[in-house]
């Protein structure tokens, strides 16, 4: 009982000394007390364990969780804050506490947690401040908005939809690494042709069975630089795949709200234009530095902006035209479908406000992103028979 009593006390000391206070001073003192008392490391954890509850209860999620820290903080941290998401799902899982809800994202999430390497421990000292300065952000994170957790469908369509987005993205994989546009083209239209059928797949299967199907959201990381262009794509892919997306430039992601294979989609069609558009970017910007150009901010920045502006044009295009040439029972359950969206991100987002590209002032780097939106592999959704 006494060593219980003595480990608490520490912890309460420390935390006093540094979670508290901004000072280094603090942080200091607050680490010296605890490296200073090995038997406070159960309790320390314990507490951890706690604060990346507190996390889940005003809305985060792991990939949030860890996402901010990876910004904010150092690999250290980033290590130290995986274990501790781990340790709390499994202390979850052993008490059979499920007040909160979680599902197949959320355990997507703790399935990329595994990969992370542990922390190397080092010096109680150096150990213990890292500890708390995580703490200190868990502490201080803010409340946001909750995602819903999407319904399921039918059990016997997991399995068929697991092939179908492994098959997705490898065609997208293939698609940024090869070095033939040719080649690139007929993967990513592969790769979105198969996108379309599985979302008009699963939203005509829920019409038909009546099933109890509703939009969701999830988050995607929107990091700097050059953020603002990258929720601008973001925005576009969204639109064209018939979901809407906010953006939160402080903690550096936006929500994207729709339904559940076309959120699959956005967050695949999203990450493989970011790629290609950065590999453009790259060679771009190394031709124009080989003609003497030295501006490399101001070319990027506009690159970006303009190939979101492309990109968005050339996506909006082709939904208009899916819309148009689709006849009979999808058209009505399509157009329910937007109001549904629509609706939901009005609950979540009831106030919203509109953001404009600015510092957009290089017009050879707005030429080449033009120009690589163009290239870009994307093709339109062929109309359904």
């Amino acid at each position: 009982m006494s060593s219980s009593t003595s480990s608490t006390g520490t912890v309460e000391r420390a935390f006093e000394a540094a979670l508290y206070a901004d000072s280094d001073a603090a942080l200091d003192t607050g680490a010296s007390l605890l490296a200073a008392d090995p038997s406070s490391d159960a309790e320390l954890a314990r507490r951890g364990e706690e604060f990346v509850a507190g996390a889940w209860r005003r809305g985060w999620q792991p990939a949030d969780v860890v996402r901010i820290v990876r910004r904010d903080l150092d690999d250290v941290h980033v290590q130290l804050v995986s274990a501790l998401i781990l340790s709390e799902s499994q202390s979850q899982s052993r008490s059979g506490d499920h007040r909160q809800p979680r599902g197949p994202r959320w355990a997507a999430q703790l399935e990329e947690l595994e990969a992370e390497p542990r922390a190397p421990r080092t010096d109680r000292f150096s150990y213990a401040t890292a500890v708390l300065e995580l703490y200190r952000l868990l502490l201080r994170l803010p409340a946001i908005e909750p995602l819903d957790i999407p319904r399921t469908g039918p059990a016997t369509a997991a399995p068929q939809d697991t092939r179908m987005l492994t098959r997705i993205r490898a065609l997208l994989a293939k698609a940024e690494a090869t070095g033939f546009p040719e080649e690139a083209e007929a993967l990513s239209a592969k790769a979105q042709e198969l996108m379309a059928r599985h979302s008009i797949d699963e939203a005509l299967l829920a019409a038909r069975t009546h099933a109890k199907d509703a939009p969701g959201a999830c988050r995607i990381g929107v990091e700097p630089p050059y953020e603002t262009a990258k929720a601008v794509l973001l925005d576009a892919v969204a639109g064209a795949n018939r979901c809407r997306a906010v953006w939160n430039e402080a903690l550096a992601f936006s929500t994207v709200v729709g339904f559940e294979p076309d959120l699959e989609a956005v967050e695949l069609l999203y990450t493989s234009l970011l790629v290609q558009a950065t590999a453009a970017m790259t060679k771009a910007e190394a031709a124009q530095r080989a003609g003497g150009r030295k501006r490399t901010k101001t070319f990027r920045q506009s690159f970006l902006a303009a190939y979101a502006h492309r990109i968005g044009d050339r996506l909006a295009s082709a939904a208009e035209g899916q819309v148009t040439a689709t006849e009979g029972e999808l058209l009505p359950v399509l157009a329910a479908r937007d109001v549904a969206v629509g609706d939901h991100m009005d609950r979540m987002f009831p106030e919203t406000v509109t953001t404009r590209l600015r510092g957009v002032t290089d017009a050879a780097g707005w030429h080449e992103g033009a120009a690589a939106a163009d290239r870009a592999q994307v093709k339109g959704r062929r109309p359904i028979p």
